[in-house]
């Protein structure tokens, strides 16, 4: 596959682009200082079953669309149960957690130079509030944010890969989706996507199974393998 094959790229963000157990982690830290590690831990657990299960839930049609917002305050709320926390303030600052997420140490310098030969798109099912908040703080460039929100459903619903296509102008083909998620991978390449799995600590990895048509380090690596196929179909 070489760079004149595609038009753009389209980025997971959570997982993919930051480190969102990091930051959830820092969120658990401030709400409920007292607690050890083992402890973090278990309410990162409830976090992460909550969202996934109720997006699930989404997913199957057994509860009406959210956004993740409302989400988030769930499982806020649901971790400071957990914790023994009931000061309201402290609830709400651990739902806004979700919008404070690092980066990767290789994603702003990987994005700002993939910018300079691609257009980049996020498409996250994060909201439309809850991205602006967590490309402002990670740093993040790009020249179009799509939110699941959008759609009004959940990645891996073809819906929101949708969004994408539609916003390229591009067919599904001439896109290229980057992301750390085995699962997000298929679902994009089941519309007819290109696709590239990039390495993250906490991803979904591939199976043996799976197909994808790069497999990079990080995003550096993935720049690089853009560069060489650019340059071996010269």
């Amino acid at each position: 596959m070489s760079e004149s094959e595609i038009d753009a790229l389209v980025f997971d963000v959570l997982g993919t682009l930051v480190d969102e157990p990091a930051g959830l982690r820092a969120g658990m830290r401030a709400l409920a200082p007292s607690l050890d590690a083992p402890g973090i831990e278990r309410l990162l657990s409830l976090w992460q079953q909550h969202i996934e299960g109720e997006q699930r839930r989404v997913l199957d049609g057994a509860r009406p669309y959210l956004a993740s917002d409302a989400l988030d305050r769930e499982a806020a709320r649901l971790v400071a149960d957990a914790a023994g926390v009931d000061d309201p303030a402290a609830v709400a600052a651990m739902a806004l957690s979700g919008r404070r997420l690092p980066p990767w140490p290789d994603t702003v310098a990987g994005l700002a130079r993939l910018a300079e030969r691609f257009p980049l798109i996020g498409l996250s099912n994060a909201s439309r509030t809850a991205l602006l908040g967590l490309n402002a703080h990670a740093g993040l460039r790009w020249h179009q944010a799509l939110s699941a929100e959008d759609a009004r459903t959940y990645k891996p619903d073809p819906a929101v890969y949708r969004l994408a296509v539609a916003v390229s102008g591009r067919p599904p083909e001439r896109l290229l989706m980057v992301a750390a998620h085995a699962w997000d991978l298929r679902a994009a390449q089941s519309l007819g996507l290109r696709t590239a799995y990039v390495s993250r600590p906490v991803g979904d990895p591939p199976t043996s199974a799976d197909r994808f048509d790069l497999y990079a380090d990080d995003l550096a690596d993935l720049a690089d393998q853009l560069d060489k196929a650019d340059g071996l179909s010269r």
